[in-house]
């Protein structure tokens, strides 16, 4: 009896382990999937923000917070309260405008923003699988939220970005928050927070005019993650 007791336990974790794939199936491809598509579904998307740069060499992170702004065909907006700066792209040109130095520094967005940029398909750009290999997924449950964590590198060697990881939230998938990896270690964390979709922007919000006086400048390429400095040539 016990023997048959044995087996028929055996039998049912085995059971188990081969239907938990096909009552779920979730796999981290799966996800990744899923995300690219909600994101694809999805025209313009608005949220709030905390940002790190959390620098090899650095004693303390530096630390930028605000409202974002995406919406398809490479429109986005970032507006910070911390630092005072703003970073706007309406698709075809990218501004940079710091008030307190009252300089703007600007690019052609397919100079700056190539679509195998980390957060591009946030702005309708890129395709996570197809410029990504997935490296790692687990989940991550917490008493507030519950989330997929995708670990990602590029396909294609990258000198600015070496390793991506995304934390989507399971109901939703969407992406809550991005760390982006450069090639020194370097990582940039952005916290996304009462996040709201298909708000209905007109373009004109992603258009930025130039204050009068202000030092317009050339951007450097590629452009630093948000949050970050750049520098005229």
């Amino acid at each position: 009896m016990k023997t048959i007791s044995l087996i028929s336990g055996i039998a049912l974790i085995l059971l188990g382990l081969l239907c938990t794939p096909l009552l779920f199936g979730v796999t981290g491809q799966s996800v990744l999937e899923e995300v690219q598509k909600r994101y694809e579904n999805t025209n313009d998307i608005e949220a709030s923000f905390l940002q790190e740069y959390i620098g090899k060499v650095m004693k303390r992170p530096q630390r930028g917070e605000g409202k974002v702004f995406f919406k398809k065909k490479g429109m986005m907006r970032w507006d910070y309260r911390i630092p005072n700066q703003q970073l706007i792209s309406n698709g075809l040109t990218l501004w940079y405008y710091q008030p307190e130095e009252n300089q703007v520094f600007v690019s052609d967005v397919s100079k700056v923003i190539k679509e195998k940029t980390p957060l591009a398909f946030l702005a309708g750009e890129g395709d996570l699988s197809r410029d990504f290999k997935l490296l790692n997924f687990n989940e991550s449950v917490s008493q507030k939220e519950e989330n997929f964590v995708l670990e990602l590198a590029p396909k294609e060697p990258d000198a600015v970005l070496s390793k991506l990881t995304l934390t989507v939230d399971k109901k939703t998938y969407y992406v809550v928050q991005a760390d982006v990896f450069d090639g020194l270690g370097n990582v940039t964390r952005t916290r996304f927070i009462d996040i709201k979709t298909n708000v209905g922007f007109p373009n004109s919000f992603f258009h930025f005019t130039i204050p009068p006086g202000a030092e317009v400048l050339k951007m450097q390429e590629p452009s630093p993650p948000p949050g970050k400095g750049v520098q005229s040539k």
